[in-house]
C-alpha cells in the first residue's frame, strides 16, 4: 500500500476532519489533487489509496479526508459516530471542503513544496456533487473531475419529504456492513432552503474551469442520465462527458481492496491525464 501522511483538523467548525496526503517522490512543485468522498464513503474505502498510488506515480500530491459527518471517527475503518452521520448536510460537506483548500492553500496540511496554487478536486457520487458546487465559486479551485458524480442531491417527492418530517429522521441501510443509518431533518431543512445554491447542475453552468465527468453506463446508484444533465448544462468547451460502458456505480471497485480490473485503471488513467494537462 502506497504510503501516506496522515493530518487531523481537530478544531473544524463542524467537527474533527482526518485525512492523508499521498506525496510524490519528488513533490517540489507539484500540483495538489484535494478528493471527496461519497456518501456512506470515506477516505480509506476501496479505490481511495490506490488512487493516491497511481496520482504520486504521475506526479501529483492527493489529499484525502473523511467529512465530518461521515461516521467515521478515530477508527478509520468503522463507522463509530452515527450521532454525526445523522446531523450531517451538504451545507457542512461544503464547508469542510473548503477547509481542506484553506489548508492546501496556507500549507497547514504536509503538503511540503507542493505547488499549492495548481489545485484541483476530485469528488465521487455526492461526493462529486460537492466538489462541482465547491468548485463553480472558488476560485482556487483550477481543474475538476467528477466519478458518478450526482445532478441532484435529493430526488424525493412530497410524501417521502413529508414522512421524513414527520419522523424526523430518515433510515439508510449500508449494504456492506448491516448498519442502519439516520439522516435528519436538518439535512432536508438544508437542501430545501438552500435549493438553487446547491444544485450541482446550476453549478455546472457556472463552471469556469476544465472539467471531466466521468460516469458508467450501469451505474445503479447513480443513473448516466446524471451526467449528461451536467455536460448538457456547461458552457459548450468547458466540460467532458466520459462514460466507462458497462460500468457501475465504483468501477468494479470494491471494500475491502481486492485489486483494480480495466474499467478502474481507466478511470485513474483519465484521471491523471486531465489533471496533468489541466494543472500546468
Amino acid at each position: 500500500m502506497t504510503e501516506s501522511t496522515p493530518f487531523a483538523l481537530e478544531d473544524a467548525p463542524n467537527g474533527p476532519l482526518r485525512g492523508d496526503v499521498y506525496l510524490p517522490e519528488k513533490p517540489r512543485g507539484a500540483p495538489v489533487v484535494v478528493a471527496c468522498h461519497g456518501f456512506k464513503g470515506f477516505k480509506n474505502w476501496g479505490f481511495w489509496p490506490e488512487t493516491g498510488r497511481c496520482l504520486t506515480e504521475a506526479g501529483l500530491v492527493l489529499v484525502t479526508f473523511n467529512f465530518s459527518g461521515s461516521g467515521i471517527g478515530e477508527d478509520p475503518e468503522r463507522f463509530t459516530e452515527l450521532d454525526r452521520f445523522e446531523a450531517n448536510t451538504v451545507g457542512k460537506e461544503l464547508q469542510d471542503l473548503g477547509v481542506i483548500l484553506d489548508g492546501v492553500s496556507n500549507r497547514t496540511l504536509p503538503v511540503g513544496d507542493a505547488d499549492v496554487r495548481r489545485l484541483g478536486v476530485l469528488g465521487h457520487s455526492r461526493g462529486g456533487g460537492v466538489a462541482l458546487v465547491r468548485a463553480s465559486r472558488d476560485p482556487r479551485v483550477r481543474a475538476l473531475v467528477t466519478w458518478a458524480a450526482v445532478a441532484a442531491f435529493l430526488s424525493l417527492d412530497e410524501a417521502e419529504r413529508a414522512a421524513w418530517r414527520e419522523a424526523g429522521f430518515r433510515e439508510v441501510v449500508n449494504q456492506r456492513t448491516g448498519q442502519v443509518f439516520r439522516l435528519g431533518v436538518g439535512l432536508l431543512d438544508d437542501l430545501e432552503t438552500h435549493a438553487d445554491a446547491y444544485d450541482p447542475v446550476l453549478a455546472a453552468r457556472r463552471l469556469q474551469i476544465p472539467t471531466l465527468l466521468i460516469h458508467g453506463t450501469q451505474d445503479d446508484a447513480v443513473p448516466v442520465e446524471a451526467a449528461r444533465r451536467l455536460a448538457r448544462a456547461a458552457e459548450p468547451g468547458r466540460a467532458r462527458l466520459a462514460l466507462v460502458q458497462g460500468a457501475g456505480h465504483t468501477f468494479g471497485a470494491a471494500h475491502p481492496w481486492a485489486g483494480s480490473n480495466p474499467d478502474l485503471d481507466g478511470v485513474l488513467q483519465k484521471t491523471v491525464d486531465w489533471f496533468r494537462k489541466a494543472l500546468v
